[in-house]
C-alpha cells in the first residue's frame, strides 16, 4: 500500500495505484466512515475517469449515494461535501505529480480531514483484501450543477470592488479552466471588471505544455513572459487540481509564497482587526510583520493541510497560509482554495491604489528569503543534530513547531524533513539584507554536506 502517504493517496499507475486498488479503497472508506452519501470529483488526467468509475462502484457496493461532480477541482469537492451535507468526499487527482501518477484526496463530514486513526484503518482494510459484505441502496447522481452554488459562495466571500484589471491566467491544461470560466461569468454579473488573458486553458490529461506545477522554477518563464507581453497587472498559474495558485507581478516576477501569505493576512485583518492568522514556521517575518501592523494574532502550526486546518478551527482563525501556496479561509470551511487567493489579491490591488509589483517589491526588500532548498541526505536526524550543535548556542530563540527553527536576530533558518519525500528542506530569511541570506545558506549548506 505504498500509495498511502501522510495525508492522502498518491502513486504510480499500474503498480502503486490501479482501478482495483481504487475500488478497494472506496469500499474501505465507506466501511470505516459509515458514510451514506459521498461527494466524488476528478481531475483531467487520462486515468482519472476510470479511477473515478472504480471509486464510484466501490462506494455503491457499500450502499453509498455517490454525489458526482464530474470534472472539478479539489476545492469544489470540499465545498460540495459541506454544502450538500454529505458524509465525506473524494477527489481523484495527482495534482502536480508526473503523468504516470494519480491519487485520491479524502475528507469526512464538513470537509474535515479524516482522523489519523480512520486513515490508518482505511489503509489496513484495503491492504487486508478482506471480502466486504455488499449493502443495498447505492446510486450515482449527477451533481455537477453544484458549481453554480460554489461560484456564488466564492463571489460572496471575495466581495465586490474588483477591477478594472488585466490578468494572465494559466490553467496549465489542468482542471481549472471550466471553473475559472464559471467564476469569471459570476463575478462579472456582480460588477467585477476583469480582462482575463487565458493560457493553456482547455483541460487535457496529456498535458501538452508540461505538468502544471508552477512551484518548479523551470515552469515559470512561460507565464512570466505572457504577463509582460500582455501588459497585465499580474499573472496567475494553477496546479493540476487548482487547490493552489501561484502569482506573478506585473513585471513577470514570481511572488514568493510567504509574501502572498503576508498580503492575504493584511487583507483579512483590514476587515477583522485582532483576528488570528495561522501560518507555517518555514519563513515567517514578512507574515508576522503584516499581522502585527494589522493588529492580529500570529499563530504557528506545523506544515501540512491537516495541521493548518486543525489550527484554523481551534483558534477560530479567519485565514491561514503556507509558503507552499496553500491558503485556508474560515469562510470556506477552513479549507484551502486556489481560486480565492488571486481574487482577494485582485480586490486588494483594486482598492489599495498600489500595484502588486509595488507591494511585493517592498516585501522583497524588507524580508528577503532563500526559497526552499532541498537536500538528499542519508541520515536526516544526524544532520539536523549537527546543524543544531553548531548554530544553536548563538541563536536568540529556538522553535520546534516543525523541524528546527533558529532565530539569530538579523537572520533566521528553518530546517525540516519533508512530510512526503525523503528530503531535508532548508529556508533562510533576513531583515532587509539579502547578503545575510546568502551567507546563512552557505553556512548551513556546509554543515549539512558535512
Amino acid at each position: 500500500m505504498s500509495a498511502f502517504k501522510t495525508y492522502d493517496i498518491r502513486g504510480r499507475l499500474g503498480t502503486d495505484l490501479t482501478e482495483t486498488i481504487a475500488h478497494r479503497i472506496a469500499r474501505a472508506f465507506a466501511t470505516i466512515t459509515g458514510a451514506g452519501a459521498v461527494v466524488l470529483a476528478r481531475d483531467c488526467r487520462e486515468s482519472s475517469p476510470g479511477l473515478a468509475d472504480a471509486v464510484a462502484a466501490g462506494l455503491m457496493a457499500q450502499g453509498v449515494r455517490v454525489l458526482d461532480l464530474g470534472l472539478a477541482g479539489t476545492e469544489e469537492m470540499y465545498f460540495a461535501t459541506a454544502h450538500l451535507g454529505a458524509d465525506g468526499g473524494i477527489c481523484v487527482t495527482a495534482s502536480h505529480n508526473p503523468r504516470e501518477y494519480n491519487g485520491m484526496k479524502l475528507v469526512g463530514r464538513s470537509a474535515v480531514p479524516l482522523p489519523d486513526a480512520d486513515f490508518a484503518r482505511i489503509r489496513a482494510l484495503t491492504e487486508s483484501g478482506d471480502t466486504l459484505a455488499a449493502a443495498p441502496g447505492g446510486a450515482r447522481e449527477d451533481r455537477s450543477s453544484v458549481r453554480a452554488d460554489y461560484v456564488a459562495h466564492v463571489a460572496a466571500l471575495v466581495g465586490q470592488g474588483i477591477g478594472p484589471l488585466r490578468l494572465v491566467v494559466n490553467a496549465g491544461n489542468g482542471a481549472a479552466g471550466p471553473t475559472l470560466d464559471a467564476l469569471a461569468e459570476g463575478l462579472a454579473k456582480r460588477g467585477a471588471r476583469l480582462d482575463l488573458v487565458r493560457m493553456h486553458h482547455e483541460p487535457d490529461g496529456s498535458f501538452p505544455n508540461g505538468i502544471p506545477n508552477p512551484l518548479l522554477p523551470e515552469n515559470r518563464p512561460i507565464t512570466a513572459e505572457a504577463v509582460k507581453a500582455a501588459g497585465a497587472d499580474f499573472g496567475v498559474a494553477f496546479d493540476g487540481d487548482f487547490d493552489r495558485c501561484f502569482l506573478f507581478d506585473g513585471e513577470g516576477g514570481f511572488v514568493d509564497g510567504e509574501h502572498v501569505v503576508a498580503l492575504l493576512a493584511a487583507a483579512h485583518l483590514a476587515q477583522e482587526p485582532g483576528a488570528a492568522i495561522i501560518h507555517d514556521p518555514r519563513v515567517i517575518w514578512a507574515v508576522q510583520d503584516a499581522v502585527r501592523k494589522g493588529g492580529g494574532r500570529s499563530v504557528l502550526a506545523p506544515t501540512g493541510h491537516v495541521f493548518l486546518k486543525a489550527a484554523m478551527r481551534r483558534e477560530g482563525a479567519v485565514y491561514g497560509g503556507e509558503m507552499s501556496a496553500h491558503h485556508y479561509f474560515q469562510g470556506f470551511m477552513s479549507c484551502d482554495s486556489g481560486m480565492i487567493p488571486w481574487l482577494m489579491v485582485a480586490r486588494l490591488v483594486s482598492q489599495s491604489g498600489r500595484s502588486l509589483t509595488e507591494m511585493v517589491g517592498a516585501l522583497r526588500r524588507d524580508f528577503p528569503s532563500s526559497g526552499e532548498i532541498n537536500f538528499r541526505v542519508a541520515d536526516l536526524p544526524a544532520v539536523v543534530a549537527r546543524v543544531e550543535a553548531e548554530l544553536q548556542p548563538t541563536a536568540r530563540t529556538t522553535d520546534r513547531t516543525d523541524g528546527l527553527s533558529l532565530d539569530f536576530g538579523d537572520w533566521r533558518l528553518n530546517l525540516r524533513a519533508s512530510n512526503t519525500e525523503p528530503l531535508l528542506r532548508l529556508n533562510v530569511e533576513a531583515r532587509g539584507d539579502a547578503g545575510l541570506v546568502a551567507a546563512g545558506v552557505a553556512r548551513v549548506t556546509a554543515l549539512i554536506e558535512g
